[in-house]
């Protein structure tokens, strides 16, 4: 079983993920070794900067009693002597029985996949998708909130690029929920996305400021390694800054959620606050991707 992308998960899949992560929270929390996955090598191949998703599979991995091997810069591996995806695909197939990736070719994952045995897992492609992020978001917001059916729910930032935000809409889609895309208009969220949620009967409603009566209130770096035009980036840098002012008119119950790194978009003087939630967030990415690695090698 491949992770890919969540535009074609179903929701009972998502569901079970959901649940399996609640089993393994405990392990996570405790920072005990159990043997799930015990003589199981998990191979992540980074050819971007990762901070939680690297670290968080590393340390999945290791919770389950298995052992990690890979590397997070492309230039100390084949690749910077021209060696093809397809070809350390199948080489690192070799030495272990999944594994991650992440790079920034959109498709990346996709085109993994078809030259691997053993399950590829999405760490994120490009501005396409980040599958293992939004799950590990459903099941934040569904820790905070005790459900996933009937919130209303805003994503602000940079919607075209982000890849986060992408996998997140689609993710929640299989919910009853509302969207509130808040961006820059050069920023917007995809047209096919939203047609696609649209579609889906999902009500969208697009915006230039931030909502700020939401149930969750997920905010995005506008990130500059995906402008093309550096003048474009810098136009849009700091569209939305959520600070100690601001949340003054944020919704007494509203979510604050953020899929990190952040830049500007959150003052740190908002950390202190009950509803940020972005670390805790950031937390959940282990039993998540536990959850995940189980499923994958374990047919858990």
């Amino acid at each position: 079983m491949d992770i890919i992308s969540t535009r074609n998960m179903s929701r009972d899949f998502i569901e079970d993920v959901l649940e399996k992560t609640k089993k393994m929270e405990p392990i996570a929390k405790a920072k005990k070794q159990v043997d799930m996955l015990k003589g199981k090598t998990l191979a992540t191949l980074f050819f971007e900067p990762s901070t939680r998703t690297k670290l968080s599979f590393m340390a999945a991995m290791n919770l389950l009693g298995g052992t990690v091997v890979g590397f997070d810069d492309p230039r100390t591996s084949s690749v910077k002597k021209g060696e093809t995806l397809a070809d350390t695909i199948r080489v690192v197939e070799g030495y272990a029985n999944a594994i991650v990736i992440r790079h920034p070719n959109e498709g990346a994952a996709a085109l993994a996949a078809k030259f691997s045995e053993v399950p590829i897992i999405n760490g994120g492609d490009g501005s396409n998708q980040h599958p293992t992020q939004a799950l590990l978001d459903m099941y934040t917001i569904l820790k905070e909130k005790g459900k996933l059916d009937g919130l209303k729910v805003t994503l602000a930032g940079d919607l075209k690029y982000g890849r986060t935000v992408h996998s997140l809409a689609y993710a929640l889609s299989k919910f009853d929920v509302s969207f509130v895309f808040a961006s820059p208009p050069s920023l917007r969220m995809p047209r096919w996305i939203v047609a696609d949620l649209k579609s889906s009967g999902i009500s969208v409603k697009e915006i230039n400021s931030i909502e700020v009566k939401s149930d969750v209130l997920y905010l995005t770096r506008i990130q500059k390694e995906r402008f093309p035009d550096i003048e474009e980036y810098q136009r849009v840098a700091s569209a939305y800054i959520l600070d100690e002012e601001t949340l003054k008119e944020l919704g007494e119950e509203t979510m604050i959620m953020h899929p990190l790194p952040r830049v500007n978009e959150i003052s740190p003087g908002v950390d202190n606050d009950r509803r940020a939630k972005y670390f805790v967030q950031s937390f959940y990415g282990v039993p998540t991707r536990m959850a995940l690695l189980a499923m994958v090698m374990a047919d858990i």
